[in-house]
């Protein structure tokens, strides 16, 4: 089915070209173990430190694990992006069953480690910003979920949803 009668394919596209960008810009800094504790002149050092500084103590003093987590974000899950925006353009079906460990692995990674730890984990790593924190980092864990669900059955796209 041509992607002009796949709306819901064309949110995506957009939503993950942006997750390309923002999870190696973001998740970058943490992994190499750049100091973003202090506001700096750095644009992206600045932006991570205004996020993370009233918001996410686990992200601005991350913790080994955590950096795995954040480079798994920064390194390997772009690479994943890149090909479902090509495979939704072209209407691959190939990438379903990568589709389906991908929204897994957020689900797991994200969803019930990094929200478990922000939200019921040690008090150090809790959350000050519940609002905040849920704002920016809920849509990476829905719209993988969202992913799973239009990947759901096989040839996604020789159907509309």
């Amino acid at each position: 089915m041509p992607l002009r009668q796949r709306p819901l394919d064309w949110f995506f596209i957009v939503v993950f070209s942006l997750f390309t960008v923002t999870s190696m810009i973001s998740d970058m800094l943490p992994t190499l173990g750049v100091d973003f504790s202090q506001p700096s002149p750095n644009f992206l050092v600045n932006a991570n430190w205004w996020y993370a500084h009233d918001t996410d103590p686990l992200f601005m003093d991350p913790p080994v694990w955590m950096r795995i987590v954040t480079g798994l974000s920064a390194f390997v899950y772009p690479v994943f992006s890149v090909l479902l925006v090509i495979s939704l353009v072209r209407g691959w079906n190939r990438i379903q069953l990568p589709s389906v460990i991908y929204a897994t692995m957020i689900a797991t990674i994200t969803g019930v480690v990094v929200f478990g730890v922000e939200f019921f984990g040690e008090p150090e790593w809790i959350t000050p910003n519940p609002v905040k924190f849920l704002a920016f980092n809920l849509p990476y864990v829905l719209i993988p979920i969202l992913l799973l669900v239009r990947m759901r059955k096989p040839l996604p796209f020789a159907r509309r949803f």
